[in-house]
């Protein structure tokens, strides 16, 4: 299990505690520290879709047009502070956020 974020995001620290609690392990993925590959952001972009951008930060509404028009995987390589977070992958499945239904999901 993968939880791609920001160290610095408390939705990320709440779900990787939760996660933590009911013993799942989880390999936490720093996007900012540990930049991911343009392979590995196309891959993110195809299984989660348009959500994964966080349209409300100010890393998106500070865009230039022509990065904003790009592809998804162009902007979140540009500014990976405006993913939607947290970003959780088992390889199977993937979900965005931290809300009830996404934890519901992960069988917590």
């Amino acid at each position: 299990m993968t939880l791609y974020g920001l160290p610095t995001c408390s939705t990320c620290t709440n779900a990787l505690k939760a996660f933590d609690r009911a013993g799942i392990p989880v390999i936490f993925r720093d996007v900012r520290a540990e930049p991911l590959s343009p392979d590995e952001w196309a891959t993110l972009a195809v299984n989660v879709g348009a959500n994964v951008l966080d349209k409300a930060s100010p890393a998106y509404r500070s865009m230039t047009p022509y990065i904003r028009e790009s592809e998804i995987e162009v902007q979140l390589a540009h500014a990976p502070a405006m993913m939607a977070r947290p970003v959780i992958t088992d390889g199977t499945r993937w979900t965005v956020g931290w809300t009830p239904a996404v934890q519901a999901i992960w069988g917590l």
